[in-house]
């Protein structure tokens, strides 16, 4: 964490992926995370630690060739329950943008990580640019994962 007097700098969910702003020490509470995730693209895996202590890892889909997920380190920004079926039972939307779309489906082409309703998708290289991953591991994931955990797509 970067700070300057009564400053802290922190990541910003916006565009461009990376971004990065400055608010008032005294205006946040901040709280130490245990979890975290880390996403391999190349593998099609999803890695859940807590205490940098790996506990599980799930197979995932990511994005095609002409919309690839977007590399970096990121965080959980909310918590949905979709009404699109093909979005399985739960989408976490992440402080990640593509770098492809400027928009999707009506929104800011935001990546997410969420269920799917093709289960054969998983494994490959398939979306749009968000992590996919089977409706049972997002529900387990959607229980336990508090908005603000870190993701680091590499």
């Amino acid at each position: 964490m970067k700070t300057q007097g009564k400053w802290i700098q922190v990541q910003v969910p916006q565009r461009p992926n990376g971004s990065t702003g400055w608010i008032l020490a005294s205006s946040v509470t901040l709280a130490n995370l245990t979890y975290s995730l880390q996403v391999s693209v190349a593998e099609k895996t999803l890695s859940l630690y807590n205490n940098d202590v790996l506990v599980k890892t799930y197979p995932v889909a990511t994005g095609t060739g002409g919309t690839p997920t977007p590399l970096g380190n990121f965080f959980l920004t909310e918590l949905l329950a979709p009404t699109n079926s093909g979005y399985g039972p739960f989408a976490f939307g992440l402080s990640a943008f593509s770098e492809v779309l400027s928009s999707f489906g009506g929104g800011p082409g935001q990546i997410g990580l969420h269920g799917t309703d093709d289960a054969a998708s998983i494994g490959q290289s398939a979306s749009h640019g968000c992590i996919r991953i089977s409706n049972d591991a997002i529900t387990a994931l959607a229980k336990l994962l508090p908005l603000g955990t870190p993701i680091s797509i590499t």
